[in-house]
C-alpha cells in the first residue's frame, strides 16, 4: 500500500502468533481470506442480530451487520489514509464469537461460564479464542496480533468521545486475553493497538446503532417521530443520515491525528441516541417469556453435552458434529465444560433451537 498515513499500520509491521512464510499476499490481506473461508464466518448468516425469529426477511442478520461495519469501517480508513487490508480482516472478524440468540445468549453463556469455570463470556473474547483455538480443526488460523487485538477490542457497547491505540507486544496482548477470560471489566477497558483497530470499534456502533432503528421501525416496535427531536437535529432520523453524518464528523475531527474522535456534539447525539436504543429496543427485543426458554435452552443443552462428555457419550452430537473433528491438543488440553460452552458458542440460531427440541423430544 502507497500513501498510507503517518499514523497507519503498515503491512510489513504485521506479526504472527507463529512464524510462517507469508505468500504473494500482503498478511492482512491474507488474514481477511483465512476469515472468510473459514466455517465459523459461514454460521454468521444464521445468527441473531437483535431480533430473533422473526418473520421478516428485511431483518438484519448478524452477517449484515458484519458487512456493514466492513464497507464503514473501510470508508473511514481510506478518507484518513490507514490501512483497509487491516480494517476489513478486523471487521470481517469481529463478531464470529457471538452465540446464538445475541446479546441474551451471551448473558446466558456468561452465567454458566462464571458457575462452573469461574470465567466470564464476552464474544469479543470469544471471537480471538475461535480464531486461535477452535477454527481448523483446533490449531487456529494463525491470525496477525493486530487483527486479533482489533477483534478483541472491538466492544462496540461502550462508547468514547475519543479512541486512541496503545502500544503492544504479543506478550501484552497475550496477557489481555487471558485476564479478560478471567475479568469481564478487562474487556471493556481494553484499547486497540493500532489506529485501524479503533476505526472498527466506532464503526461497529455506526453500523447497529441506525440500522436497529430501521428494523425496529419495520416491526413496529418505535416510530420514526418517537426520536428525540434533539437527536434528530444532528443525527437525522434514518439509517442513511445517521451513519453520513456520523462518519462525515469522524474524519474532519481525525484526520492527521493519531487517534479517531468525534466533535463533542455528534459523540453527545451518539450516547443519547445508543440511550433512546436501550430503551425503547434492546429491552423490548425478547419478551420475558421469550427469556425464560432461552435460560432453559442454554442450561439444559449445556448439562446434556457436559453428562455426555463425561460418560463418553460417542453418539452425541458434540462427539459427531464438533469433537470428532478436533485435533488431539485440543481434546487433551481442554476442560469439558470448555468444549461444551465453544460448541454452544459456535451454535446458529436454528441448530440451536433443533437442538434443544430433540433433546426435549428425547427427555
Amino acid at each position: 500500500m502507497t500513501n498510507l498515513s503517518k499514523y497507519a499500520c503498515s503491512n510489513t509491521d504485521a506479526i504472527r502468533l507463529y512464524n510462517e512464510i507469508e505468500d504473494i499476499r500482503p498478511a492482512f490481506f491474507h488474514d481477511s481470506d483465512r476469515i472468510i473461508y473459514s466455517p465459523s464466518f459461514n454460521r454468521y448468516i444464521d445468527k441473531t442480530q437483535v431480533f430473533s425469529f422473526k418473520d421478516n426477511d428485511h431483518i438484519t442478520k448478524r452477517i449484515t451487520h458484519v458487512i456493514m461495519v466492513s464497507k464503514i469501517s473501510r470508508t473511514i480508513g481510506r478518507l484518513l489514509n490507514l490501512n483497509e487490508d487491516l480494517i476489513e480482516a478486523i471487521a470481517l472478524g469481529h463478531d464470529v464469537g457471538h452465540c446464538p440468540i445475541g446479546h441474551v445468549g451471551e448473558s446466558f453463556l456468561n452465567k454458566i461460564a462464571n458457575k462452573y469455570l469461574n470465567e466470564s463470556f464476552m464474544h469479543n473474547i470469544q471471537s480471538v479464542r475461535n480464531y486461535m483455538y477452535i477454527e481448523n480443526n483446533g490449531k487456529g488460523l494463525n491470525l496477525t496480533i493486530q487483527v486479533l487485538d482489533g477483534i478483541m477490542c472491538h466492544n462496540g457497547e461502550v462508547l468514547n468521545n475519543i479512541y486512541e491505540p496503545v502500544k503492544k507486544t504479543k506478550e501484552d496482548f497475550l496477557k489481555e486475553y487471558n485476564n479478560a477470560l478471567i475479568d469481564r471489566d478487562v474487556s471493556l477497558k481494553m484499547r486497540p493497538m493500532t489506529l485501524e483497530g479503533c476505526v472498527v470499534r466506532i464503526s461497529d456502533v455506526i453500523a447497529y446503532i441506525g440500522k436497529d432503528i430501521e428494523d425496529a421501525i419495520r416491526l413496529n416496535i418505535i416510530k420514526r417521530t418517537d426520536i428525540p427531536s434533539d437527536i434528530v437535529e444532528i443525527l437525522g432520523n434514518n439509517n442513511r443520515d445517521i451513519v453520513n453524518n456520523i462518519i462525515l464528523d469522524i474524519v474532519k475531527e481525525s484526520t492527521n491525528k493519531p487517534y479517531i474522535k468525534m466533535s463533542s456534539k455528534v459523540f453527545h447525539a451518539v450516547n443519547k441516541l445508543k440511550d433512546f436504543n436501550y430503551k425503547n429496543i434492546y429491552y423490548k427485543a425478547n419478551t420475558k417469556e421469550g427469556g425464560n426458554y432461552y435460560n432453559h435452552a442454554f442450561e439444559d443443552l449445556f448439562n446434556k453435552y457436559l453428562e455426555d462428555l463425561n460418560n463418553s457419550n460417542i453418539d452425541s452430537s458434540i462427539y459427531k458434529n464438533f469433537l470428532s473433528h478436533m485435533n488431539e491438543d485440543y481434546k487433551n488440553g481442554t476442560k469439558n465444560e470448555k468444549i461444551v460452552i465453544d460448541y454452544i458458542a459456535g451454535m446458529t440460531d436454528d441448530y440451536f433451537i433443533n437442538e434443544y427440541n430433540r433433546l426435549l423430544n428425547c427427555k
